[in-house]
């Protein structure tokens, strides 16, 4: 026999219309949720976590966060950002250029010196490297001989000619007389046919002596010339700085063998220096050759370069060359250069980079005064 167990009593029981104004009251709208009632003594009472009041300080501080930065941001950029440029001035971002001028062997051979290294400043004419040059000097030592042996010949070619000169100056007065003295009946015939002979093979030897001369002449000056473009393939070998800049890079080591053209060196010209940048339609078009220029770069925002414009592509870039609307028109880009002052970077040779950001004003009004930012010197 299962003895049933009663569920236990909730407290005392309430009258149905109290229940029910209660059953009211805790559910609004009129649901029927159930109202705990009273529980009896001793038992316990589940109690519900009190609701969580939203947390408005962590939005204020957000708030605050967003308030401040957005505060800083602008006194950067107040403090940062580019004065304003008066109408006539354009300007646009570019980077520094020099141009860069390879030394190269003329010759393939090997390297048999380095004399000048990365970052090093030379001058127009300074030995930098020599390329091994043993064969060209033993040719040259070759060449040399032959002018040498082609000179004794000729000066002794010259003595036998002295030599002939003179028997053919006997030969003639021989001759000469034979011919008196046959018309006087003095001589016979036979006479003067042999001084005759004697002149025309004193006459023949001379020519041939001079034929010599002129073939001992001729290979001496061949010689001659051999030697000096020996010489001159001896100069190419040894490798100079063609002008004055600093060496950018080092691109052989001593005793690697080059092909011609091998590069050695590579340096930057100091008097070429330029900035490319790219310019809308608008601004492209009022841009003329010779206007003045200011370079700025980020590395020295308060110190303006001087240039002018030296270049402007007649060309587009970066979109089709046939455009119909006046949005598409307004997208052209054009590369004008702007070049530094030679006179202004040979003063300043040694501060030349290439790579370097910056920025290039370009005026193209020259009424317009330079702003106080763009002057150099405190010029317009």
């Amino acid at each position: 026999m299962t003895d049933q167990v009663s569920p236990p009593s909730t407290g005392p029981q309430l009258e149905p219309r109290v229940q029910g104004e209660l059953q009211a009251r805790g559910s609004p709208g009129g649901s029927s949720l159930p109202v705990p009632l009273p529980a009896a003594a001793g038992a316990i009472i589940p109690v519900s976590p009190p609701p969580e009041r939203p947390r408005r300080w962590r939005g204020r501080l957000g708030l605050l966060i967003l308030l401040l930065g957005g505060i800083g941001g602008g006194a950067y950029w107040w403090f940062h950002a580019a004065p304003a440029l008066p109408p006539g001035i354009v300007f646009s971002n570019g980077r520094l250029e020099a141009d860069e001028i390879d030394i190269a062997t003329k010759f393939a051979g090997r390297i048999a010196q380095i004399l000048a290294d990365e970052g090093d400043m030379v001058r127009a004419g300074q030995v930098v490297a020599r390329i091994d040059t043993r064969d060209l000097e033993a040719q040259l030592a070759q060449a040399e001989a032959q002018i040498a042996g082609a000179r004794d010949a000729i000066a002794e070619s010259q003595a036998v000619l002295a030599q002939q000169g003179s028997q053919v100056k006997l030969a003639a007065q021989e001759l000469q007389r034979a011919r008196t003295l046959v018309r006087q009946d003095f001589e016979t015939r036979e006479m003067l046919d042999q001084r005759q002979s004697q002149f025309d093979v004193a006459v023949a030897l001379y020519h041939a002596t001079q034929a010599r001369i002129a073939t001992a002449t001729a290979s001496m000056e061949a010689a001659i010339h051999s030697a000096n473009l020996i010489r001159v393939n001896i100069a190419d070998d040894t490798l100079v700085a063609p002008k004055d800049g600093p060496i950018q890079y080092r691109l052989a080591n001593i005793g690697e063998v080059l092909a011609v053209g091998g590069k050695v060196f590579t340096m930057l010209d100091v008097t070429y220096v330029y900035m490319d940048v790219f310019l809308p339609t608008g601004a492209a078009g009022k841009v003329k050759l010779g206007d003045e220029a200011r370079i700025l770069l980020d590395a020295s925002p308060d110190q303006p370069i001087p240039a002018r414009v030296t270049f402007i592509a007649s060309q587009n870039q970066f979109t089709p060359k046939m455009v119909e609307t006046r949005s598409e028109r307004d997208k052209l880009m054009f590369r004008v250069r702007v070049r530094i002052d030679p006179k202004l970077l040979r003063a300043h040779e040694a501060e030349v980079r290439s790579g370097l950001p910056g920025l290039a004003y370009i005026r193209v009004d020259r009424n317009v005064a330079w702003p106080a930012f763009l002057q150099y010197g405190g010029g317009r």
